[in-house]
């Protein structure tokens, strides 16, 4: 009901005939005056909604799919936002997207865990023979670390692509990009705590990285 709601304020904001609500009012401003494009705005609806099923990824590529339509949108429409029309930067928000979904997926393993769910790629989690069952009691063997280096390494491959196109990529892009910023933190983390997605480092937040971030946006660099 709440999706299908959006929807329709979607379409209602594009006739220039918005819903009386305060998100959906201010939508519509930032659409008049950014040109944003209608599409981006429907995909990241329509992702969310099919992800109600509350299931597993079956495969890596199921989780990328839905970052690219979601996390990749929504960096479309901010690049729109700052003026910004160029196919290298979209490449670059494509991978960026992709990374930020997978970490996120990452990030979210313990909270999820705790609920007795699971949502990690089931193709990665049978290949190291991995079970719910494991994520579920926090386990740290060596299998489920496998689980977490593959992911995690897809994610920081996704950054490498992105940071690749960065030559290309005018300065006034680089706002909508600092997330990397967060992203690679948290890759480290998952690193230097052998990939152990339960360790509770992983739980602490990093006092350096508004420092980091107001480093790259000095440099214009992502």
């Amino acid at each position: 009901m709440r999706m299908q709601f959006w929807k329709t304020a979607i379409e209602e904001i594009y006739r220039d005939d918005p819903p009386n609500q305060p998100v959906s009012a201010e939508l519509w401003r930032a659409v008049r005056k950014h040109y944003l494009t209608k599409r981006w705005l429907l995909r990241i609806i329509t992702e969310r909604e099919k992800d109600l099923d509350d299931r597993a990824y079956r495969n890596l590529q199921e989780l990328e799919k839905y970052s690219e339509n979601t996390q990749s949108s929504l960096i479309y429409l901010l690049l729109e936002c700052l003026g910004v029309k160029d196919v290298h930067a979209d490449h670059a928000a494509s991978h960026i997207g992709k990374a930020h979904g997978i970490v996120t997926s990452l990030r979210a393993t313990p909270y999820h865990s705790s609920r007795r769910k699971v949502y990690l790629p089931m193709d990665v989690c049978m290949l190291h023979g991995a079970s719910q069952e494991d994520f579920i009691r926090g386990s740290r063997e060596q299998n489920v670390r496998d689980v977490v280096y593959d992911i995690a390494s897809q994610a920081h491959v996704h950054l490498q692509h992105a940071r690749s196109f960065s030559p290309s990529v005018r300065a006034a892009a680089t706002p909508a990009f600092l997330q990397t910023v967060v992203l690679e933190d948290y890759l480290q983390r998952v690193r230097r705590a052998d990939f152990d997605v339960f360790n509770p480092s992983l739980q602490k937040r990093n006092p350096l990285l508004p420092l980091q971030l107001y480093f790259r946006s000095w440099k214009n660099t992502y």
